[in-house]
């Protein structure tokens, strides 16, 4: 028996050169929103990641259940 987790990982904006839009990954049960992070080597110049898991704020070390969806965004600037 597996103890993995399906994910599904969407990312916006300049984040999408770190890989699809969207995507479903199987990760170790257990398993954070840091470690989706770090599976798509996104880089830590990107300071202030904004995440979402199913449409709420999150920090990265929020655990992950099977089925959630997790929207990472990069920093918003404006004035």
């Amino acid at each position: 028996m597996s103890n993995d987790i399906a994910v599904t990982v969407k990312l916006f904006a300049t984040l999408k050169e770190y890989g699809k839009a969207r995507s479903e990954v199987t990760v170790p049960e257990g398993s954070t929103v840091r470690s989706i992070i770090e599976k798509y080597k996104i880089s830590k110049d990107v300071k202030t990641l904004i995440i979402m898991v199913n449409g709420r704020g999150r920090e990265d070390n929020f655990v992950l259940k099977d089925g959630d969806t997790v929207a990472l965004f990069p920093p918003i600037g404006g004035g």
